[in-house]
């Protein structure tokens, strides 16, 4: 039996809380931690600049609640892209990584989710892919240099999509600070790739992974990748679940939902714990002990 970490994303909590509730809250519902989101909302941006002051009372709720943080997921980087045809967007992508590099190492956060896009609002050329690759690297450095991994999320976009994929761009830029992050609905989607075998193939990148319900891509169909009820969709989660246990894998586990401005998000997120409560006793998987 493996024994794991849950965690639960950020939007999925009510979004009238102080930090220190919703800590508490997330130990209430049985998680282990949190995952911290900088999305490309003005909002969420702005926690980049969060001064001295700022970053120390966030730390001092989680202390005091015994919290803790393992990831920091970075989707700025749609608004911002690394890839971007704009030499100024392609400047403040890499500002928005070093900024977010040095508030994970105020935090304490050890891995930063990185989105797996070239581009995400422009046109993809062979010209954006290369200019991602060019600031990956750079943004591998900056990490390395302050020990913080990036983990590049499998999305739901062609371009970054697969283990696999993501191991080819390792096979670029060698470095144990950039890893995966499989989201299992958005390799699950998509209808080229083998997912057992992804797994099974890349499991040495993988440095957490998301859990989430998705609707695949068909010749006449987008795919859903977002707000799908767990179970209802196409991510076959006993099988995936009863795989990684059997592959001894040990990272963490995210519940990943964006139920925090619904009329009940504290009742969806039982809702899902259950759902997960139950496949994990089903397929081996003991969850972390909450902390007091």
């Amino acid at each position: 039996m493996t024994v794991n970490a849950l965690g639960i994303y950020e939007k999925a909590l009510p979004q009238d809380l102080t930090w220190k509730e919703k800590f508490n809250l997330v130990h209430e519902l049985g998680f282990n931690f949190l995952e911290f989101s900088i999305d490309e909302s003005d909002e969420r941006l702005a926690r980049l600049d969060w001064t001295r002051e700022q970053r120390a009372d966030f730390r001092n709720a989680m202390w005091e609640t015994n919290s803790r943080i393992n990831t920091l997921m970075l989707s700025g980087h749609r608004r911002y892209p690394l890839g971007s045809a704009d030499p100024a967007i392609r400047a403040k992508s890499l500002e928005v990584m070093q900024k977010a590099i040095d508030l994970a190492v105020d935090l304490g956060i050890k891995n930063i989710q990185l989105a797996g896009y070239d581009v995400y609002y422009e046109k993809k050329t062979v010209e954006s892919r290369e200019y991602f690759v060019e600031n990956l690297r750079k943004c591998v450095e900056m990490a390395a240099k302050k020990l913080v991994t990036l983990s590049i999320e499998t999305m739901d976009d062609p371009f970054i999509n697969s283990l696999t994929k993501i191991a080819h761009y390792k096979n670029m830029i060698k470095s144990p600070f950039l890893q995966g992050y499989p989201d299992l609905g958005n390799i699950s989607a998509w209808p080229e790739n083998n997912v057992a075998e992804d797994l099974e193939n890349n499991l040495e990148d993988v440095a957490a992974v998301h859990l989430k319900d998705t609707l695949a891509v068909t010749p006449t169909f987008k795919g859903q990748f977002k707000e799908v009820p767990f179970g209802e969709g196409c991510v076959d989660f006993e099988g995936c679940l009863r795989m990684l246990a059997r592959l001894d894998y040990s990272g963490s586990y995210t519940v990943e939902m964006w139920t925090g401005t619904m009329a009940d998000p504290v009742g969806e997120i039982k809702k899902a714990k259950r759902f997960f409560d139950d496949l994990f006793a089903k397929v081996g998987i003991a969850q972390e002990a909450i902390a007091d």
